[in-house]
C-alpha cells in the first residue's frame, strides 16, 4: 500500500510539474511573439533605440543576401520611417521554447514603394532568443527569401 501511496504522490507531481511548464511555455511564447512584433514595428518606425534593448550586444545577425552584420552595423544600417514601407510584419509565427531559449520560426512579409514600383517582399525567418539578465533579447536571426 506504502509503495502505490508513493507512485501516486509521484505521478501526481509530475503532472503538476508539467502542467506548470506548459504554461509557463505558453507564456514565453506569447512573450516571444509580442517581441517579434514590437522589433518588426520598431524596424519599420527606424526606431534604432527600441531594436538596441531587443538584441543582444553579441547577437548574430544573418541577412536574406548570405551576408553578416554585427548589431552595431545593423544598427547603423537603420533608416527613418518612410511613407513608401507601407507593410513590415510577420504574418505566421511559431515559438518554440527550451528553458531559457526560445526559437520562433515563420513568415516575414514586407510591402511597399521603391523607385517608383511596387514590391512584395517576403522571408522564412529564424530568431533564437535567451533570457539573460531578466529580459528575453534575441541573440540569433537568419532570413531567407521566399521565391516562389
Amino acid at each position: 500500500m506504502k509503495v502505490i501511496g508513493a507512485m501516486l504522490v509521484i505521478v501526481s507531481a509530475t503532472v503538476l510539474l508539467l502542467s506548470m511548464q506548459e504554461s509557463s511555455d505558453s507564456a514565453v511564447q506569447t512573450k516571444i511573439a509580442a517581441l517579434e512584433k514590437a522589433w518588426n514595428q520598431a524596424y519599420k518606425m527606424g526606431d534604432t533605440r527600441s531594436l538596441d534593448s531587443l538584441l543582444d550586444d553579441h547577437v548574430v545577425l544573418i541577412n536574406d543576401d548570405g551576408s553578416t552584420q554585427t548589431k552595431s552595423q545593423f544598427l547603423a544600417s537603420i533608416k527613418g520611417p518612410t511613407p513608401e514601407e507601407q507593410q513590415v510584419a510577420p504574418e505566421s509565427i511559431t515559438v518554440r521554447v527550451y528553458g531559457i531559449t526560445a526559437i520562433a520560426t515563420g513568415l516575414f512579409h514586407a510591402s511597399g514603394i521603391e523607385n517608383g514600383r511596387r514590391y512584395n517582399h517576403y522571408d522564412r525567418f529564424v530568431d533564437t532568443w535567451m533570457f539573460k539578465d531578466g529580459k528575453w533579447v534575441c541573440v540569433a536571426t537568419n532570413a531567407t527569401p521566399v521565391l516562389h
